[in-house]
């Protein structure tokens, strides 16, 4: 999952668009239930539909989520299951989170989990340069998921002793061995390229220094760089290689976290913020928001009222006309309206009501 997927799934408008939701297991014996409880949620989730349907109408979007469930990996899964399907779009993602069992019907999808775990979670790129072979892994904290596929894992296999080389006799091969290792990881870099496009994360580089050198040379604007990592790594497993970068990037991330909060106190001295709830809910719905920076344990129910604005007096938090969690909401306006979200430590907004917004003008 990625942040094209939420945009994807939040922009989608058609009805009926069906979401189903499921807390899931790692490991046995817990996840042998996990089938089971899919299949319940898929049968009321048929039988609603069927409810207000034709067969005629419907068959299409049953058949498409029936092969949808046919597609889940359920060893593979983490605490969490979300399943959308539409007439135009089936997916389904685990979250690392436990879901609450649900099934949704509307006009949207129900995404309030997959934006809490993509925004609220510590996520980043690992790619470790290596001759054998270099490695790309899609990180979330100390959890390491290793891309195989867009030609990752990349081997360098040239070695200069079956080659004839041109120039003879003469020639220096450490020069051109070097050179061939340039062009091998710039060959990383382009495969890197496409990852990152779709999902540009903060990057964490691990490597020898003299694989490091190369990759600047060849890759100046890889992207954001989070931490860069000395040494020879290529023994350890995706696992102990997780258990080995992740306090590096989490130290990082505070450090980021610092930064954000020191451009908020800049863009306050400039009139060019918004605070407390219900000002960032309608600067957020304007589209002025260009960074949301909230407390990392903020949620509040509220609701909308006629004139748009939010009240956050409610009585009843389950009531029909009250959402569940308005901070996930302002942060799905943000991202839709290609802004960005930092979270920080509780306490650390608590002149602003917990949420801050700086704004683009």
């Amino acid at each position: 999952m990625n942040i094209h997927d939420l945009q994807e799934l939040i922009t989608a408008k058609t009805y009926p668009s069906l979401t189903i939701t499921l807390p899931t297991h790692r490991t046995s014996p817990d996840n042998q239930q996990d089938p089971i409880r899919l299949k319940n949620l898929v049968t009321e989730a048929t039988n609603r539909l069927r409810g207000e349907f034709s067969q005629r109408e419907v068959g299409p979007l049953l058949a498409k989520l029936d092969d949808l469930v046919n597609d889940v990996s359920f060893p593979h899964l983490q605490e969490g299951l979300a399943l959308f399907v539409s007439a135009d779009i089936a997916r389904w993602f685990t979250i690392p989170h436990t879901l609450q069992e649900r099934v949704v019907i509307d006009d949207t999808f129900f995404t309030r989990d997959l934006v809490r775990a993509l925004t609220r979670l510590r996520r980043y790129w690992v790619l470790k340069l290596s001759e054998q072979p270099s490695r790309l892994f899609a990180a979330t904290r100390e959890d390491l998921e290793e891309m195989t596929d867009g030609g990752f894992p990349m081997r360098h296999d040239w070695q200069g002793e079956d080659e004839d080389l041109e120039g003879g006799f003469g020639v220096n091969v450490s020069r051109l061995r070097d050179d061939r290792l340039r062009q091998f990881f710039r060959s990383v870099d382009q495969a890197f390229a496409p990852f990152l496009a779709e999902d540009p994360l903060p990057i964490v580089i691990v490597g020898i220094d003299r694989n490091l050198a190369f990759y600047r040379e060849v890759a100046p604007n890889v992207g954001d760089v989070l931490a860069t990592i000395t040494g020879n790594y290529d023994e350890l497993s995706a696992h102990d290689l997780g258990q080995m970068v992740w306090p590096v990037a989490r130290e990082a991330f505070v450090s980021r976290r610092l930064e954000v909060l020191d451009q908020l106190n800049k863009a306050v001295g400039a009139q060019r913020s918004s605070s407390t709830l219900g000002e960032v809910w309608r600067e957020a719905q304007l589209g002025r928001g260009d960074t949301l920076v909230v407390e990392e344990g903020y949620h509040q129910p509220a609701r909308v009222g006629d004139n748009g604005l939010l009240d956050l007096n409610v009585d009843d938090p389950t009531a029909p006309d009250v959402l569940d969690d308005a901070v996930d909401e302002v942060i799905t306006a943000v991202l839709e309206k290609g802004g960005r979200v930092v979270f920080v430590e509780d306490g650390e907004l608590e002149k602003h009501g917990r949420i801050a917004l700086i704004l683009r003008y």
